[in-house]
């Protein structure tokens, strides 16, 4: 209670300070032209806001936990000469056997039927045409990935005992990590790889990283734009902030009352879905955010990362494997309609056939087509890239097949008599395999009507 006093006398003068501050400038504003004006006046709205913001978020920090003005506890940068060692940051980035298949979520060969029952219901369904993907692998450690751009500072790093390539943003004044994405169509879905290191009970109440659906490739926002803010606080529950900006006002703001401190304290796995201007959130095999018009507008121009309130050297954010997916429709009604799809969207362990707990949304869809359809057969076609030779691509893609096959009757109850299997390695390509894009592409999963 002493605590929510000294909360109030601390708080309230601020507010009423900053509420009066636009009343001392009546005089200029009279001055000026009305387009002027209005101009003026949603800059000083807008200033306003952030100050007072960020004063109160000094208040809480200093009241709800003590000593976190105090000095920082330092962290030696990752050495790019010893790709070893890594940020200390609870559990590691699990073994993925290389860059070229991506994902850091446990997967179900590892985990066992605990984790398929866990995302048995992750509806999440990647779109079915690649627009943009990233490993990094074309990058060298220490440099900006090349395929971004960005008014801040990052850097390629190489992480866990198998030197996994992440990118790491760094903290700065209103700084955007902004990838080189294509035009992006009405329809598309974005996954990504998060992991944090350095998050404690000194992190900041306003630490965060704000994913933002803008309508321009450059260094500003807030004409129309859609934001889902991640916080990072550790010693309170900050909620999941989402808000909309259409013509530069803003149009919606509202903090979901969620706790993912201790979630995202391990490495995650990020899905968003945009179709038109509904948005949906994932994080992992839950479902946060699904807003039918949270986009002001269907034209979205740019995906763009900014990370805030970080404590430099000691609060650190990587991420990896980001890829954007035209698409994301309904592949039930393909299915039906077609008798044939395909799709990247089901992810397994580099030279494994480990599914990746974060592909269930697919095969969940396939399930509910052959409950549905009793009559229906499907023959489930596994392709890989040219990583390897011949005859172990074509083992690896068959038993790949086989490991959806046996999800679709373990997990859904499908007669395994309705599915049959094949696998044709990198004999069919699509894509070019000397790129990261094409390799994307020719991994790929083919389910037929029979």
């Amino acid at each position: 209670m002493k605590k929510i006093t000294l909360l109030l006398q601390v708080a309230l003068p601020l507010f009423l300070m900053f509420a009066f501050a636009p009343d001392a400038n009546g005089q200029i504003l009279k001055r000026l032209g009305k387009s002027a004006e209005r101009a003026a006046e949603r800059a000083l709205e807008k200033r306003v806001e952030k100050e007072t913001t960020e004063k109160t978020e000094e208040v809480l920090d200093s009241i709800l936990e003590p000593g976190s003005k105090g000095e920082q506890e330092k962290q030696l940068p990752i050495p790019q000469d010893e790709p070893g060692n890594e940020p200390k940051s609870g559990n590691q980035s699990p073994d993925t056997g290389g860059s070229s298949e991506g994902g850091t979520s446990p997967t179900v060969g590892s985990s066992g039927p605990k984790t398929i029952s866990i995302y048995s219901k992750f509806d999440f369904v990647p779109g079915d045409k690649l627009l943009f993907f990233d490993d990094f692998s074309n990058d060298f450690t220490g440099d900006f990935s090349s395929k971004w751009n960005s008014n801040g500072s990052g850097e390629i790093v190489l992480m866990g005992d198998n030197n996994e390539k992440w990118m790491e943003i760094k903290p700065g004044s209103s700084t955007f990590y902004i990838p080189d994405t294509p035009n992006l169509p009405e329809e598309f879905t974005v996954e990504f790889d998060l992991m944090t290191a350095g998050l404690d009970r000194k992190t900041s109440s306003g630490s965060k990283l704000i994913l933002r659906l803008d309508d321009n490739t450059t260094f500003t926002t807030n004409k129309n734009t859609a934001a889902i803010e991640i916080p990072f606080c550790q010693f309170i529950a900050m909620g999941m902030v989402i808000e909309s900006w259409s013509d530069g006002k803003r149009t919606m703001r509202n903090s979901l009352s969620v706790d993912i401190r201790k979630t995202i304290l391990e490495p995650v796995h990020i899905s968003m879905a945009i179709n038109k201007q509904r948005v949906r959130f994932w994080i992992n095999e839950v479902k946060y955010v699904d807003i039918p018009k949270l986009l002001p507008i269907a034209d979205i121009q740019a995906i763009k990362f900014s990370p805030e309130r970080l404590r430099d050297g000691v609060d650190r954010i990587f991420i990896k494997n980001l890829k954007v997916m035209e698409g994301g429709v309904d592949l039930r009604r393909k299915l039906i309609s077609e008798g044939r799809i395909s799709t990247n969207g089901i992810l397994f362990d580099s030279g494994s056939a480990n599914i990746q707990p974060q592909s269930m949304g697919i095969i969940r869809q396939i399930s509910q087509v052959l409950q549905q359809e009793n009559g229906m057969s499907l023959k489930i076609v596994g392709h890989t890239d040219s990583d390897g030779n011949d005859d172990t691509n074509t083992t690896l893609s068959k038993k790949r097949a086989e490991a959806i096959k046996n999800a679709l009757v373990s997990v859904y109850n499908i007669s395994s008599d309705r599915l049959s299997t094949e696998g044709k390695g990198e004999s069919e390509p699509v894509g070019d395999n000397g790129s990261a894009d094409g390799k994307a592409q020719n991994r790929r999963v083919e389910f037929i009507k029979q």
